[in-house]
């Protein structure tokens, strides 16, 4: 399901949008502070933001900047009642894609979410890969949980393994978070702890890397999340 993060402080003007999206289909998570916005985005995964500017705590633009700290491929929608020229090129120098003035036509709303939601999409099909994924001479079969690593012998990975070594292989030389992690491995309801996802990075790196202690493609990267790396 396409998630979409709505970012508006008015009660009134949030239910309504989030009714219309949620009437096109789309799931919605709504947020009426930026910094409840910051730590929802950090946690669960989003194909688009609907961003307020005029927000208590952390403006739009901040909250903006926050979000492509963390992500700098996700859209984001800025729909705002500041609509002085220099309010627009704000936002887009913060990195939104779009802006759009308030009130505005909620046909014109729902057609650019809809060309943003598919720019969204075709960026993840990009970056998904074959069956079989080969590195430095190792080889990872996703269709049957199998791998074949430095000492050549044929290894079964479990479900959640192979979930992870994919995710970290499709967003390759990209940090990819600890929240997306578990969001992605481990759903919203289960989070296991910090030390089982490194317990993974440890279990890939001996099966992969020919010194485990100096790795070439597993890297953990401190307070943030992991990468995996390649030539």
């Amino acid at each position: 399901m396409i998630r979409i993060l709505l970012v508006e402080d008015e009660e009134h003007l949030q239910e309504a949008i989030k009714l219309n999206l949620e009437l096109e289909g789309y799931k919605v998570v709504a947020a009426s502070t930026g910094t409840e916005a910051v730590k929802i985005f950090k946690a669960e995964r989003f194909n688009l933001v609907v961003l307020d500017v005029m927000l208590p705590e952390m403006d739009g633009f901040a909250v903006c900047e926050a979000i492509r700290l963390h992500n700098g491929t996700v859209p984001i929608l800025f729909l705002s009642a500041k609509n002085a020229s220099e309010d627009k090129i704000m936002g887009l120098k913060r990195g939104a894609d779009d802006y759009m003035t308030k009130p505005f036509n909620l046909e014109e709303f729902l057609l650019r979410v809809n060309v943003l939601v598919k720019r969204s999409m075709s960026q993840d099909e990009k970056k998904e890969i074959n069956d079989i994924f080969r590195f430095g001479g190792n080889e990872v079969n996703f269709k049957t949980y199998e791998i074949l690593g430095k000492e050549k012998e044929k290894i079964r990975l479990t479900k959640k393994e192979i979930a992870l070594l994919k995710l970290l292989i499709e967003r390759k030389n990209e940090v990819v978070s600890r929240e997306q992690i578990l969001e992605t491995v481990w759903g919203y309801d289960i989070y296991p702890s910090t030390r089982t996802v490194d317990n993974f990075i440890l279990a890939f790196r001996k099966y992969f890397e020919v010194d485990p202690k100096e790795p070439r493609y597993f890297y953990s990267i401190r307070g943030v999340g992991y990468k995996f790396m390649t030539e």
